[in-house]
């Protein structure tokens, strides 16, 4: 039997869209790793809560704009809005670096800069998201949610550790240099395209679309479940850019180069997950709900691991199980969505998972100035523990409704009252 592992790369038009996604996303990753070291080490004295606080700024638009993010992306062609963002984050990602390389950057300047990539980001993610199935269509949409994790986990793979070098051998701003021409890949591959083979959603105009979008999902208890769980372990669970830098440093004392080098080794795990996600034929409740336990006990092995040793071996499979989690999320929520409201509901899918870092983010930050590092970690794992809880006690009794995702060629994840009425629902067939 034919591997289904890289079947969407057959596309010329997502095989091209990989290519150039590839080298961003790397250069993204050095990016991230160099902010964060030029936060902890040169802007502060290993401030939690300053880095806390970037972070929060480079979400927090993901969760403001969401709903007029997805309405302007089901509105408009989707490839033109991702020119439009990825020039953004280009121009911001030049201006941090000149700063640096200037040696004139301030703790402020961060803080803007942040925000202002968030603003084009929470612009970029609907689009992206929608796009993929506008390059590839509804047969390969779930190897190609899987190929693009594979993607960008191969970055945090590779990029930590460049930066983490780079660092140490050419410094913090000839660093960030790297990000900032990384995206003219992404502006390449968008042109390379050929326009005639994509297959768009159809564009929405008019008045009352955000609204439309909101109720769409109010509407979905099927949708809202999913986005629960990931909105849980994406606000406590997925601050790995605070909590390794903080185990890095502050634990077990150690340099730059160390520090990527642990991004490197759990992007391991979250490789694997991915590639596993792309053979996968169809998303499953259950495959979710076990990588969080999964999540749960391994986060916490590796909060408490003492030795730097044992905390990178414990961050493998607890990259694994993260990926696993988000991945079969994302592709659930894009399979049971009808097209012409795809773009609204994986912006409002996107705000829950990125835009609970503005709450969550500099509350880890705190956690860690007042208890400790290790805190910041073990927070996560008992909120990812809380919410498979709470999640398997409302499939067996909550509010009379039973869940259950079916075996169709194209799944849907299906609510039903006890009496055998539907609930409001989209198959997509």
């Amino acid at each position: 039997m034919k591997s289904r592992t890289f079947a969407s790369l057959s596309v010329y038009n997502y095989r091209v869209y990989f290519a150039g996604a590839l080298v961003s996303n790397i250069g993204t990753w050095m990016g991230r790793t160099a902010q964060d070291w030029l936060v902890l080490t040169q802007l502060t004295d290993n401030d939690s809560t300053a880095l806390g606080i970037v972070t929060a700024l480079q979400f927090a638009p993901v969760v403001l704009l969401a709903p007029w993010a997805g309405a302007l992306t089901d509105r408009f062609p989707k490839r033109r809005v991702l020119f439009g963002t990825q020039s953004t984050l280009a121009i911001t990602a030049a201006l941090l670096a000149g700063l640096v390389l200037l040696d004139v950057v301030q703790l402020w300047q961060v803080y803007l800069l942040a925000a202002l990539q968030g603003v084009a980001t929470a612009l970029d993610n609907p689009s992206r998201q929608a796009f993929v199935s506008e390059m590839v269509g509804p047969d390969l949409l779930s190897n190609a949610v899987g190929l693009n994790s594979t993607s960008f986990n191969s970055a945090r793979l590779i990029g930590p550790g460049i930066a983490g070098l780079c660092i140490g051998l050419i410094g913090t701003g000839q660093t960030l240099v790297f990000n900032t021409f990384s995206f003219i890949a992404v502006l390449i591959a968008l042109k390379a395209m050929h326009p005639a083979d994509l297959m768009p959603s159809p564009q929405v105009r008019g008045k009352g679309k955000v609204r439309e979008g909101l109720a769409y999902v109010r509407h979905r208890p099927d949708i809202m479940l999913i986005m629960f769980m990931v909105f849980m372990i994406g606000t406590f669970g997925m601050n790995f850019q605070i909590t390794i830098a903080l185990m890095a440093t502050a634990v077990f004392h150690q340099g730059a180069a160390e520090y990527g080098l642990l991004g490197s080794i759990m992007a391991i795990g979250s490789l694997v997950g991915a590639l596993m996600a792309a053979r996968r034929q169809r998303p499953r409740l259950r495959i979710v709900l076990g990588a969080m336990i999964g999540f749960t006990v391994t986060s916490a092995l590796a909060a408490l691991a003492p030795t730097y040793l044992l905390f990178a071996v414990f961050l493998v499979p607890t990259g694994l199980f993260a990926i696993t989690t988000l991945n079969t999320a994302n592709a659930t929520v894009q399979l049971s969505v009808t097209p012409v409201m795809r773009g609204r509901v994986m912006a409002l899918y996107m705000a829950i998972f990125m835009g609970g870092t503005p709450v969550g983010a500099p509350v880890i930050g705190w956690i860690g100035s007042a208890w400790g590092p290790r805190w910041t970690i073990l927070v996560g794992s008992i909120a990812t523990a809380v919410t498979v809880g709470v999640v398997m006690t409302y499939l067996m009794r909550g509010k009379d409704l039973r869940v259950r995702l079916e075996g169709r060629p194209i799944p849907h994840l299906e609510v039903r009252q006890r009496d055998g009425v539907d609930l409001p629902g989209e198959r997509v067939a």
